[in-house]
């Protein structure tokens, strides 16, 4: 096959998603030791979020994440010491000081903005920064994600509503793994494809395989594309599932046969990245045991140093919620 990317990319798109799994996988693992509160889990996801995450100019465009996003993050720049802050609820967490629940990002130095529990709401804001990038007449594009469940939301209409009336360089996102929590898809919409949905809004949608991450990256490439040129937002669904329960707090076996999971799982996102590539000779059995190597030595250490981290101050709970020394013009 044609490769659509260098080959030290394409082996840095896998250490990504390798890596997002390494960390995902301890993130469980903390929880059940009791030593963090909450994980929701990126596992089945990488493959979407990395194609997407390389379809931008990571740190000149504009991200809007949900919060199982850890390989989109991963990908932009944030680091395993920044994910453990984040879990933990540790003094230098970049999204929110600790404050924040964990997985609710935002990177500033990455353009990545921060989004709050209620879903959906990163579709309004995306749209408002599209429509800023369009009235300073930049180049600059926005991606936003959303999972399959949020599109009944009304933000999320409004909000690629507005984008495609106004022709916004935005690209929305779904990544529909089959379940919004417990809801399976037919019971949150009536249409075979989330994407369906671009039909009564004036705009593209595609759905891809978003287990495949060459795949989704060239449906992304596309999109992104075309909203740089002017012509406007597409939808993106990519289809994806669910390996893990929805997050730490949830058990998944009262809405879904193990035999569906066992199913789902001989498609892995990350088994199917590296057989492409071992096939395609751009990744080895040794190459692939270092970054093994590599991915445990980075995520030991991550935990070391969250661990090891501050809390919060309690007189940093109100900072900076609130602005200092604002003058009144």
């Amino acid at each position: 096959m044609a490769l659509p990317l260098p080959e030290e990319t394409l082996l840095e798109m896998y250490w990504t998603m390798l890596l997002s799994r390494r960390l995902d996988e301890r993130a469980w693992a903390l929880h059940r030791q009791g030593k963090i509160a909450f994980h929701i889990s990126a596992i089945g996801h990488e493959a979407a979020q990395v194609g997407a995450a390389y379809a931008i100019r990571r740190g000149y465009d504009w991200v809007a994440p949900y919060y199982r996003d850890l390989t989109l993050m991963l990908a932009l720049g944030y680091t395993p010491r920044e994910f453990m802050l984040n879990l933990m609820g540790k003094k230098g967490d970049p999204s929110s000081g600790g404050r924040q629940m964990p997985s609710h990002w935002s990177l500033k130095r990455a353009n990545v903005i921060s989004h709050s529990a209620p879903v959906a709401t990163q579709t309004s804001h995306a749209a408002g920064i599209g429509l800023a990038i369009k009235l300073r007449g930049e180049d600059k594009v926005v991606i936003t994600s959303v999972g399959e469940g949020s599109t009944s939301q009304g933000e999320w209409y409004e909000g690629v509503n507005w984008a495609a009336v106004h022709k916004l360089p935005v690209v929305f996102i779904i990544v529909n793994n089959l379940y919004a929590i417990s809801v399976r898809q037919e019971l949150q919409m009536a249409v075979a494809n989330a994407a369906d949905k671009a039909l009564g809004l004036g705009l593209p949608g595609v759905s891809v395989d978003g287990m495949d991450f060459l795949t989704m990256y060239q449906v992304m490439k596309e999109a992104v594309d075309r909203a740089r040129s002017g012509d406007g937002p597409t939808i993106v669904e990519a289809r994806v599932y669910r390996i893990t329960p929805h997050s730490s707090d949830d058990d998944d076996r009262s809405y879904r046969s193990r035999e569906e999971v066992e199913q789902f799982k001989q498609r892995d996102p990350l088994l199917i990245a590296r057989r492409t590539l071992e096939g395609e000779g751009v990744l080895t059995p040794q190459k692939h045991e270092a970054l093994e190597q590599r991915a445990k030595e980075l995520v030991d250490e991550a935990v070391r140093f969250g661990e090891s981290a501050p809390y919060p101050d309690p007189e940093e709970a109100a900072y900076p919620v609130y602005a200092e020394d604002v003058q009144n013009a």
